[in-house]
């Protein structure tokens, strides 16, 4: 069933990459990064819920969206499902057409949460940049401060110094 719905997937122009259960599927993650990620909630070894929970807790694909699937329709596996943290879920037999719909909706926000995140790096860069050159003005205002109060001083004591010697005469 998984290769047949990966052919599926394929002629629909899909890049897609098949994991036989959740370590393989974990390992693979942490080799490259996916849009999105379809999950079977009966998968064998370490349920779908379970690979899910690993995945988000890790943080191995923070941009991924993850879509299970299960063979129930039932609303109870859809909100174990969306509570475990899936951002969709679709049952079985799958309706090509919905899922593809389902699949461009979700690499879209993938695609549009990497451009921010990229976006937040940029901006995080920039901040501590200006906040260097932040710095640098201060030090800079801080030593023109200590160099005008020892000119002001330098000033007072002369203008002292004439009055003095005006005094005198």
């Amino acid at each position: 069933a998984r290769t047949v719905m990966a052919r599926r997937l394929s002629h629909l122009d899909y890049d897609v990459s098949l994991a036989e259960n959740g370590v393989a599927a974990i390992s693979m993650l942490a080799g490259r990064p996916f849009d999105v990620i379809l999950i079977d909630m009966g998968m064998t070894m370490m349920s779908g819920i379970e690979t899910m929970k690993r995945i988000r807790s890790t943080g191995i694909a923070p941009g991924s969206s993850i879509v299970m699937i299960t063979s129930r329709s039932d609303s109870l596996s859809l909100v174990e499902a969306l509570r475990a943290g899936a951002d969709d879920h679709v049952a079985k037999p799958l309706d090509f057409d919905a899922l593809d719909a389902r699949l461009r909706h979700a690499s879209a926000r993938a695609r549009r949460i990497g451009a921010l995140s990229r976006r937040n790096v940029e901006l995080d860069a920039r901040v501590a940049r200006r906040a260097m050159e932040l710095g640098e003005t201060r030090d800079a205002l801080e030593q023109l401060q200590s160099d005008r109060a020892r000119l002001v001083a330098s000033i007072q004591a002369l203008h002292d110094e004439v009055e003095r010697l005006s005094a005198r005469d």
